[in-house]
């Protein structure tokens, strides 16, 4: 990597430090710290809760499941979609509602007594611990593969190195600053994060020769899942199941009829809560998850999806696929530098990174 990617890197992470530690200038008490003082506009609750989902390992996983299933594969989590209409619908002024400082303390208000305290803190130590550890562990294999890609961190010893500084960095600013550190510098990342994958989808596509050229080179690849909403195709006037989607009628069904609702999350989750319960009242409750919902399915998976896309045709078909998207967008971004267009050059580094900040800064905060 050449020096102005180093500075840009330090001085990014830096600035989120920065940030975090002014605005915990702005707690005065419980409410301020877990809460933002019920003060969230529900576009800025909402703008969190859709960065708490775009963390390092989100466009790696969306490359892995257009490259091996296609995009009908995406079903997998799309069909959480249903829950987060319902969070929005029904649960969202239901939680504020509540006025209660966490998801553990509603624990506590709903069944009363002793044991339901006793309850709470075991709820509140399993989620903070082990599943968030679980959480902070695949995110930061995400972020060592991403660093790898970037050439942050060639070495093991060295990838460690990175992601212990960063994670130390987060979690200064996110146990300082409150849930107003957290809400703010998601805003910020969000914004930068989503630019980034814009930028990649728009040259690759170009790389590909157009997106007419890039349709073709993938209907030459014989793979139909690769183009289809649905994991099935009409031939003939019949319905016929797509097997390269790697979803049978079975799994289907329990996407869609199952799998929702049954989530531990489907009430909205930890993180989604913690910012509901932070709006100004219950119609901006509503407004943020309204929010969440357009930008996490009509928006921010589609850049990824279409470098995917580029990736199947221009790659080999033995890359990891997982690896391709931090891959092209090196290589994309990269080459315009070479080019001459410099201002492009540094911009795989906080484009990448930011959704690295967030996969910490998601997981830290829902343990603090």
């Amino acid at each position: 990597m050449a020096m102005i990617d180093w500075l840009i890197l330090i001085v990014y992470l830096v600035a989120s430090l920065v940030l975090g530690l002014w605005l915990a200038g702005r707690n005065r008490n419980q409410a301020d710290y877990f809460v933002a003082g019920r003060r969230l506009k529900g576009w800025l609750a909402g703008a969190s809760m859709a960065a708490t989902t775009f963390s390092v390992d989100t466009p790696l996983y969306v490359a892995g499941l257009v490259g091996v299933r296609g995009l009908a594969g995406n079903w997998e989590w799309w069909s959480f979609g249903v829950a987060h209409v319902a969070m929005a619908v029904v649960f969202a002024p239901l939680w504020r509602r509540s006025g209660v400082l966490t998801d553990a303390a509603f624990t506590e208000l709903r069944y009363g007594g002793p044991s339901a305290a006793w309850l709470r803190g075991i709820k509140a130590f399993l989620f903070a611990l082990p599943i968030n550890c679980i959480g902070i562990g695949y995110a930061f294999l995400a972020m060592a593969k991403v660093s790898e890609a970037l050439g942050l961190a060639t070495t093991p010893a060295a990838r460690l190195q990175l992601l212990s500084i960063v994670g130390v960095l987060v979690l200064v600013y996110t146990a300082a600053g409150g849930l107003w550190a957290v809400v703010v510098t998601d805003m910020l990342q969000l914004v930068l994060a989503l630019a980034g994958a814009v930028a990649v989808a728009v040259y690759a596509v170009n790389a590909a020769g157009g997106m007419d050229a890039l349709l073709a080179g993938v209907r030459e690849l014989n793979r139909p899942e690769l183009l289809s909403l649905v994991p099935w195709q009409q031939e003939g006037g019949r319905l016929s199941w797509i097997e390269g989607a790697g979803i049978s009628v079975p799994t289907f069904t329990a996407y869609i009829a199952l799998q929702w609702w049954s989530f531990r999350r489907s009430d909205g989750g930890g993180e989604f809560i913690q910012r509901l319960l932070a709006t100004r009242d219950e119609r901006q409750a509503r407004i943020a998850s309204w929010v969440f919902l357009a930008v996490n399915y009509l928006l921010r998976s589609w850049p990824w999806i279409l470098v995917a896309l580029v990736a199947v045709v221009l790659l080999p078909a033995s890359t990891d696929w997982e690896q391709s998207y931090p891959l092209l967008a090196v290589k994309l971004l990269s080459l315009i530098g070479m080019l001459g267009k410099t201002s492009c050059y540094p911009l795989p580094v906080p484009c990448l990174l930011g959704p690295m900040v967030l996969s910490s800064s998601t997981r830290l905060s829902e343990s603090v």
